[in-house]
């Protein structure tokens, strides 16, 4: 079983995946957006151009893929758009919320644009409960499509993603601190731990590899 509980499937989310129904025109456009993790200096960022058809699942797996996180916890979007009331909170659904605790809602059902409804639209994304990663995601640029050109795209960037599991930006901070220092007594075993070719500074964007999003949903949610 994934790390999401069945009940998302027993609840019925698994039979509602949405692809947004666009016009001609917005088919046309592909979305750039800017994805800068919080707490972190120098700053690490990516720069990211999705199809404007996608749900904010598909966004979430792109984000995944392009900072170089393994989708291994939770997450969630909080956002404002445009013109719109309140804030709304989305991506994996609590079945199990205490009462008066914001719904978090289906990001598989929600369309990108819904909320990403103009430039300089900006949400938090937070990924791993645990070491609490937060990111500013803003919305950067409608672009023309390219015919020849296949989305998500990774266009630009800086800097290595934090390793898994290594305690939040204050882990972060020490583990940097360590393998600075090879005479660390830990020097060894953290480096062995992030492996040998992994460098804070290391990042190409055009090393990006996409997964299809909604393979990688199905695969979340399903048995096996």
């Amino acid at each position: 079983m994934s790390i999401y509980d069945k009940n998302y499937k027993d609840g019925g989310y698994l039979m509602n995946y949405e692809t947004p129904k666009l016009n001609t025109t917005e088919k046309r456009r592909v979305l750039q957006f800017k994805i800068i993790l919080q707490d972190i200096e120098p700053v690490i960022w990516r720069r990211i151009q999705i199809p404007s058809d996608y749900n904010f699942w598909d966004l979430h797996v792109a984000i995944q893929d392009a900072m170089g996180w393994q989708d291994y916890h939770l997450h969630h979007f909080e956002i404002k758009g445009k013109r719109k009331r309140k804030e709304v909170h989305i991506g994996i659904p609590d079945l199990n919320r205490i009462e008066g605790m914001q719904e978090v809602f289906p990001g598989w059902e929600v369309p990108v644009g819904e909320h990403f409804n103009d430039l300089g639209v900006t949400a938090k994304y937070i990924y791993d409960y645990g070491d609490d990663w937060h990111h500013t995601v803003v919305l950067e640029g409608y672009i023309l499509n390219d015919s020849l050109v296949e989305y998500p795209l990774s266009v630009g960037g800086e800097r290595a993603c934090p390793p898994e599991d290594c305690g939040g930006a204050g882990g972060y901070g020490d583990l940097i601190k360590t393998l600075s220092d090879p005479k660390d007594e830990e020097y060894e075993a953290l480096k062995e731990w992030v492996g040998e070719d992994w460098s804070p500074e290391k990042f190409d964007p055009k090393q990006v590899s996409f997964d299809h999003p909604h393979v990688r949903w199905y695969e979340a949610f399903s048995e096996g």
